[in-house]
């Protein structure tokens, strides 16, 4: 909890204790969290008082309030058993940190969520050396089948390696078939990060425990759920959100007719964000899906990295050529000095700041404002200017 006021720490810790009672994204306690903020609401909810008014829900019917007062009932029996101290310390054993609106690290991509009736996220618990604020500056989302296809899995590893190569960051959900071979393609070559719908200390799939270890060294692995917490089925539709609106576009490579990549797909189209999908044979269960994303969706036809690139709008700039790097007129002194401390070799973050004679926090955000500019890069050791 280092770096935040009074103020901010005590918001950090009742977020925190949300996490572990009420189900990620609810939207009657985001709008909670707007009207009376975060310590309040955990404060009424540990103590059994009655939930706190939002507006949206003072003039609903009796059959509405007593739903609402029963779900409120339920998490205050369950409040009692969280203790901000353990859950804080049990997660920084793991080497898990939370990440709540307002650090440096939160994506700003997040404000997606906060749209009237949207799922606002009570709070992230993310593992791993990499920057979430930075990663997903400049990121795609790659999803699909579980049960993908060779050509699936070709086409999502090719797809994720060409990207990664382009300092682009792949942000997946940690699954067996498509989102495991694009987050193994993007690991070897550059940065992924695996949205992951159970605590951070919980390896699911089991089969992915060696993946998600390696993804920690240099990216990150985010979720909603603390530490022990087990995976459920709905989990997976609410995680699928926050895939969708860390990223300026979603590319589904593989999904059959039920996909749940297709709930991530609605997601980014609710969210104003690039829809791409990679067609397939015309004889493929995986394909179907698909096809309907560019038959019934208007979902871009993606085949490589560079058609997925001209979607996303953000993405155009390529790095600038090789040969003396100058430093923009336009920067800020502070962020001047962070980039002439950038090495061509790479470097990480502390380093970098303790060269620009600048806070690790100050260099942070010049680095995540540089890299959306495409004057630095990520690469296996920090940064780096691009090649």
């Amino acid at each position: 909890m280092a770096g935040r006021d009074g103020e901010e720490e005590a918001d950090a810790r009742a977020r925190a204790c949300l996490t572990a009672v009420v189900p990620p994204g609810d939207p009657w306690v985001g709008e909670m969290l707007v009207e009376h903020g975060a310590d309040r609401v955990w404060a009424d909810l540990a103590a059994g008082a009655l939930a706190p008014t939002v507006s949206s829900t003072a003039d609903t019917d009796p059959i509405t309030r007593e739903r609402l007062r029963r779900r409120w009932d339920r998490w205050s029996r369950r409040a009692g058993a969280v203790d901000a101290d353990s859950l804080l310390s049990a997660s920084a054993e793991a080497g898990i940190r939370l990440v709540v609106p307002g650090d440096p690290e939160w994506p700003g991509r997040l404000e997606a969520l906060e749209l009237p009736g949207g799922s606002r996220s009570h709070g992230l618990w993310v593992r791993g050396h990499g920057d979430l604020r930075n990663l997903c500056l400049r990121s795609v989302a790659i999803v699909g089948a579980r049960a993908a296809t060779a050509y699936g899995e070709h086409v999502a590893a090719e797809l994720a390696y060409d990207l990664a190569a382009r300092s682009v960051v792949v942000v997946s959900g940690g699954a067996y078939g498509i989102d495991g071979a694009a987050h193994r393609a993007a690991h070897a070559v550059g940065g992924t990060v695996v949205v992951l719908a159970c605590g951070l200390d919980v390896d699911y799939p089991r089969g992915h425990a060696g993946l998600f270890a390696d993804v920690a060294r240099s990216g990150v692995l985010v979720s909603e759920r603390p530490v022990g917490a087990t995976p459920r089925a709905p989990d997976f539709l609410v995680r699928n959100r926050l895939i969708a609106a860390l990223t300026p576009g979603t590319v589904v490579v593989e999904a059959g007719r039920r996909s749940g990549a297709l709930n991530t797909a609605s997601h980014a189209v609710e969210m104003h964000r690039s829809l791409m999908a990679v067609p397939g044979p015309v004889t493929s269960a995986m394909s179907v899906g698909c096809h309907a994303l560019l038959r019934d969706w208007q979902a871009g036809c993606v085949t490589c990295a560079d058609d997925v690139l001209a979607q996303v709008t953000p993405l155009d700039d390529e790095p600038p050529p090789p040969g003396p790097f100058r430093v923009a007129a336009d920067l800020d002194p502070e962020t001047a000095r962070v980039l002439e401390a950038v090495p061509r070799t790479g470097a990480g973050t502390a380093t970098i700041a303790a060269r620009g004679g600048v806070t690790l926090e100050r260099a942070m955000r010049s680095l995540g404002l540089l890299a959306a500019a495409g004057h630095v890069e990520r690469c296996p050791s920090g940064w780096r200017l691009p090649r």
